[in-house]
């Protein structure tokens, strides 16, 4: 059996804590955007809009991100990886952008998703919110708001699920497939 590390209760509250450090961080919601990463980084994104809207009555914008062509490791891995959509309906240039991502791990995919969103213009400034941070970067990037810190070796993995993707909410610790 498989350690279920956060359940369903603790998600809705550290996602009601990340919500609460963006605002308290950017001083409200002026200027201020959400871009989920896909997969689970865009439900990730939604529950924050929700939650700030709840705290601050502000609806804030929200992008999606589909980072695979911008991927360092495309060559490596699947042969036909499934290109979805990207959609930021907004300008990005000189808002500031609260990217979200399930799982922080080697920084690689935030790498990519920033090089993406670059390509829409200059935000005023990039910040990081991920529910689960696992340690093990190869480049240094840091989140700036996280909902638990999860230290695992590098034969583990974690797997986030979350309601609108798998039909419930919990993180899992798994042994990798030797």
């Amino acid at each position: 059996m498989n350690p279920v590390v956060l359940n369903s209760q603790q998600i809705s509250r550290a996602i009601s804590r990340i919500a609460h450090e963006i605002v308290e961080k950017n001083s409200g919601c002026d200027n201020l955007a959400l871009v989920g990463i896909r997969t689970r980084g865009v439900p990730f994104a939604k529950r924050l809009q929700a939650k700030i809207k709840s705290i601050e009555n502000v609806t804030l914008q929200l992008g999606i991100l589909d980072i695979t062509l911008y991927r360092d490791d495309i060559q490596t891995g699947r042969s036909h990886p499934e290109i979805r959509s990207t959609e930021i309906p907004f300008p990005v240039e000189e808002t500031k952008i609260v990217l979200c991502d399930d799982v922080l791990f080697t920084g690689r995919t935030i790498r990519a998703a920033i090089d993406e969103l670059m390509d829409f213009g200059r935000p005023a400034g990039v910040q990081l919110a991920t529910l689960i941070d696992r340690g093990h970067r190869e480049l240094p990037i840091r989140p700036d708001y996280v909902g638990k810190n999860i230290p695992t070796s590098k034969s583990q993995l974690i797997k986030v699920r979350l309601n609108e993707e798998d039909g419930e909410d919990q993180v899992i610790l798994v042994d990798a497939p030797q």
